[in-house]
């Protein structure tokens, strides 16, 4: 069983769907619950996924969606941490709310899902966890001071849980997408999406699913012996 985070829409949405098709049931943790029932409706019936309304900066919140999904489908397995958000202003304008808003969805957030789960894995002595990183956590983008600085901690916080972790059966690896076709990236102007477009080597964007099958990758047993990996899925993007 698994549970994804921010998975009603765009590479969350694209995540469960995977893991749907893999054969895995999933429940979609989101702070919008009726996105994430209609996420339901797209990908199936609740007979093999389901939708919860989740705070991830809310430690108690989190452990009730880690209990709801195992009631409904039983030990977790799988946990990708993906929910996110933006409050995109240079450092000067950025007000401290923006600031503290996005480390803790994102950092925090992921922070209290590998706790959430580990506790949970580790009494049976087997689990995956996957952490949503960004390629703006490895080079800052003007902008971001507080989703570049989140997303650099998710890369430690990955590493040092899988040091923690990996004596217990447990594996945490992450994952640094690029520049990935979304509805966050959707509403950037024209010009703007050309510029990034041009930077990266393969030549285009990455759809949703090319970072969903990196997920797939590192939840099977086809990576049983990666921990504290971080994948970087950008077509080539700042190597």
């Amino acid at each position: 069983m698994a549970v994804v985070t921010g998975g009603a829409q765009g590479i969350g949405l694209a995540i469960a769907k995977a893991l749907v098709d893999q054969g895995a049931r999933v429940v979609i943790g989101d702070a919008n619950l009726d996105a994430a029932r209609r996420a339901v409706e797209e990908l199936g019936d609740e007979s093999v996924v389901r939708a919860h309304r989740c705070d991830v900066r809310d430690s108690a919140l989190f452990e009730q969606l880690l209990d709801t999904a195992e009631e409904a489908f039983g030990p977790l397995d799988i946990l990708v941490n993906n929910a996110g958000l933006t409050r995109d202003a240079t450092m000067r304008k950025m007000s401290e709310e923006d600031f503290d808003t996005v480390v803790a969805v994102h950092l925090k957030g992921t922070w209290n899902g590998t706790r959430a789960a580990a506790a949970r894995m580790r009494e049976r002595g087997t689990g995956v966890i996957v952490n949503i990183s960004s390629m703006s956590g490895k080079v800052g983008n003007v902008g971001q001071t507080n989703y570049s600085a989140a997303k650099a901690g998710i890369v430690g916080l990955t590493k040092a849980a899988a040091k923690e972790l990996a004596h217990k059966g447990i594996r945490v690896n992450a994952i640094q997408p690029g520049f990935i076709a979304t509805p966050m990236t959707a509403a950037m102007p024209e010009h703007i999406k050309q510029q990034k477009a041009a930077e990266i080597p393969m030549g285009r964007v990455g759809d949703p699913a090319e970072i969903a099958s990196v997920v797939v990758f590192l939840a099977s047993d086809m990576s049983s012996y990666m921990t504290g990996a971080v994948l970087e899925v950008a077509g080539g993007r700042f190597m």
